[in-house]
């Protein structure tokens, strides 16, 4: 929201109150309070009639600095009035107050606030500058309307760019933006989003969470250039700057204060395939969509009925559509003896016609207008109504519902919607409608997702969600809405998934082929080896069928290549999903990253490092014709064993079954004996791959087991022409393969066999080390 005229002047109808001097400062125990003026202080009658600005600094852990700012901070605000956050309690605050300045230090990070005018606001890590705000920078607005609001500027230096701020499908460098933190159903081609987050990340390392549930007005170098500001309505502010050694650290420090994901289970890295939306099917379709890509050795691992598993009228009615599944309990039983996992579609909506609808309104579950009756209309559903998920008693409603389904087979549900969250409302507990708007989304998805742990334990939950806001990454796994079947959509999707992964989140998949309209053959060939080399891989479409015969037989072959591919690299990609939940980083990740150190990286949005190790760069181009960029070092590409030199952009065109994917040097990635299923078990036959491992450098691997514990470790180092591997807990069946290396002079621990990938090397019984001299 933009209050200002050009940069001289403010808007008819605003007056701008800034703090000028510090009048007092108050030192806690574990913060600072100080309190600004906005005007110098000349006299004592000048205290007369005048406003303060009360700022107060604290930190809810090391290196990341709470900064709240009030005007009258007796006004009222219904829940829920900030974002549930966690604290580590290893938070330990330095505070120095002198003359001219007052300091406090949280971890490496401090702030620091300038007393005489003009006052100025600095936050740093470990001395160098991150950002701060000025003169004229920190404002409580005053509206002719009576709508007040509280803004902050924060500045950027030259060259600093601006990214996340949840999944945005505009330009992934987010300056020069206005974005509006309002959680919409837009599809992937506009300013809006599904997902909403008022978190951003710099390349100049360090991160802003502003802890507002409701909107948040973000002017990222938009109204004035060389500053972001945000704004709420109201008479306070609360963000908080979150600093670390590297961008990586920054994400885990934000996603400790609000939540780390959970991993999910590692079926759900499978091939996911659905009935589309709008589609007739029924028992005989799907049965011959599963049995289709079997007898096409097309792994699958999840099959997904959408919205048409219920009555058309009924959604959600949680009840099978009796007439084309006469026998649910019978078919879902046929169906996971073939070794499938089921996920349905659901919504938090409850249609007037739903059997399940009486019965939410004599109970009082369903979300009310203020006059007391139910809220209702007929957008997706007729006489929709929304369940009221602040009331504790309504969750369990829901819940008890879906349960059925879990015993009758069920494993995961798709949790549609969530966006169009009325604010002409009433909710139970009494919850603003404005904050409700976005924080509905965290309430719906939590409780699914808790059920799922209740019912099917801990790491075997997971959704397929669409909406969501601030923690919401802690309810996996999220995918990225209604995308159309184009090139551009398929790039635009890419953008939302990288800015969604520096918004917090680790797990996000997307619909492949597109979602509207039906995919000409070469796009979806193109777009299976994306969907393929994501995090999570689903077909699926709005009014045509997603298997790939139905396109031509060389969609088969494609689909099948990039399936089996990703389920032999499971015990490196898995791995990197173990880390990643832990830690708080995108599987798929943006450029930058993973080197922040060049500046090309910055602007690099249509490539990705899938983990910390291999780079993809998908097509985008009937002519299959890629232009991408690899950074400085040596990289292997990953099925032709091509090597090349990085700090290069480069343009070549591949086949449907390539595409970009190289390897950086110095990785040690653990390769799969198994391509038919996503959970097998990973230590079993594996392969350590070793690609390009420079002198004096190591490479590390971690193979995890199916329930994210580690089966064995390994490290590779160099000395000279010597490389030695040593590894720990590994039993009898793994080896390694040397990428690229043409011959091994000899081998102590094993024995060396020369192929045309390189030189694989066989372990002896029980070695757990082996010396190779090149």
């Amino acid at each position: 929201m933009k209050f200002s005229d050009g940069y001289w002047m403010t808007r008819e109808g605003y007056q701008v109150l800034t703090p000028y001097e510090v009048h007092d400062v108050v030192v806690g125990t574990n913060g600072i309070t100080v309190f600004a003026t906005h005007r110098h202080l000349e006299n004592r009658g000048n205290t007369l009639n005048e406003p303060l600005m009360t700022m107060e600094f604290s930190s809810p852990m090391n290196d990341i600095i709470r900064a709240k700012f009030y005007h009258h901070k007796g006004q009222r605000r219904l829940g829920p009035s900030s974002f549930p956050l966690l604290s580590a309690g290893n938070s330990t605050v330095r505070i120095e107050n002198n003359e001219d300045a007052v300091s406090l230090t949280s971890g490496d990070t401090t702030v620091t606030i300038t007393k005489r005018h003009p006052i100025s606001i600095t936050y740093s890590h470990k001395g160098r500058r991150l950002t701060g705000s000025g003169t004229r920078a920190t404002g409580y607005i005053k509206a002719a309307d009576g709508n007040h609001h509280f803004r902050e500027q924060l500045g950027l230096s030259v060259g600093e760019t601006v990214y996340g701020l949840g999944e945005r499908f505009t330009p992934f460098v987010k300056n020069g933006q206005v974005v509006d933190i309002w959680n919409q159903d837009g599809g992937t081609a506009s300013e809006q989003s599904y997902k909403n987050i008022p978190f951003y990340v710099t390349n100049r390392g360090y991160g802003v969470f502003v802890n507002h549930p409701e909107l948040v007005s973000f002017e990222v170098a938009s109204e004035i250039v060389s500053k972001t500001q945000f704004s709420v309505a109201g008479e306070m502010l609360e963000y908080y700057i979150i600093g670390g050694d590297t961008l990586k650290d920054v994400l885990g420090n934000y996603t400790s204060l609000t939540g780390k994901p959970a991993l999910p289970p590692a079926w759900s890295f499978g091939l996911w395939l659905t009935t589309s939306f709008t589609t007739n099917y029924d028992e005989a379709t799907v049965t011959s969509f599963v049995d289709g890509m079997a007898q096409r050795d097309l792994p699958l691992a999840v099959f997904h009925f959408d919205c048409f598993w219920m009555k058309e009228y009924e959604w959600c009615s949680f009840e099978w559509d009796e007439r084309v599944f006469p026998d649910p309990q019978g078919m879902l039983t046929r169906l996971k003896a073939k070794g499938l996992h089921i996920c349905v579609w659901i919504n938090s909506y409850i249609a007037q016609r739903s059997p399940l609808f009486d019965e939410a309104m004599e109970l009082g579950y369903l979300l009310k207008r203020p006059d007391g009756s139910v809220w209702q209309w007929d957008m997706w559903q007729y006489g929709m109504g929304l369940v009221d998920f602040t009331n504790p008693a309504a969750c369990e409603w829901f819940k008890g519902k879906l349960s059925a389904l879990l015993v009758m087979g069920v494993d995961s549900f798709k949790t549609d919607f969530g966006e169009r969250i009325p604010t002409d409302v009433a909710y139970y507990d009494g919850s603003d409608p404005q904050q409700m708007h976005n924080y509905y989304t965290y309430l719906f998805n939590k409780t699914v997702f808790e059920l799922l742990e209740e019912k099917r334990g801990k790491g075997e939950a997971a959704l397929f969600a669409r909406s969501a806001t601030a923690g919401g990454q802690q309810f996996p796994v999220h995918w990225g809405g209604d995308c159309e079947a184009t090139y551009e959509s398929m790039a635009e999707s890419l953008r939302g998934g990288l800015s969604l992964g520096l918004s917090g989140f680790s797990f996000w998949s997307h619909d492949i082929g597109g979602f509207e309209q039906s995919s000409p053959p070469d796009l979806y060939k193109r777009w299976v080896a994306f969907g393929l080399l994501s995090s999570h891989s689903r077909l699926h479409g709005s009014t045509s069928y997603r298997v790939p015969w139905l396109y031509d037989e060389e969609a088969v072959d494609v689909l099948r290549h990039f399936t089996k591919l990703k389920l032999r690299l499971m015990p490196y990609l898995f791995g990197q999903s173990v880390h990643s939940a832990k830690n708080g980083l995108p599987v798929m990740r943006a450029m930058l990253l993973e080197f922040g150190d060049d500046p090309t990286c910055d602007y690099v949005d249509r490539q990705f490092m899938l983990g910390d190790s291999i780079l993809v760069a998908p097509i985008f181009s009937p002519d299959g014709e890629a232009r991408f960029y690899l950074p400085k070092g040596a990289w292997t590409h990953y099925l032709s064993g091509e090597q090349v030199e990085g700090g290069v952009w480069l343009t070549n065109t591949y086949d449907y079954f390539s595409l970009p994917l190289f390897v950086r040097e110095n990785s040690l990635i653990p390769v799969g004996a198994e391509d038919s299923r996503p959970d097998y078990d990973y230590a079993q036959g594996v392969t350590l791959q070793l690609f390009s491992l420079q002198d004096g450098a190591t490479a590390t691997a971690s193979i995890p087991t199916v329930t994210g514990e580690t089966a064995f470790t390994a490290s590779a180092s160099r000395s000279g022409s010597t490389v030695t591997i040593d590894t720990q807990g590994a039993a009898d069946g793994w080896s390694v393969l040397l990428r690229g290396v043409t011959s091994a002079t000899s081998v102590q621990g094993g024995t060396a066999e020369t192929g045309a990938e390189g030189v694989r090397i066989i372990p002896s019984a029980g070695a757990s080390r082996l010396i190779i001299a090149l």
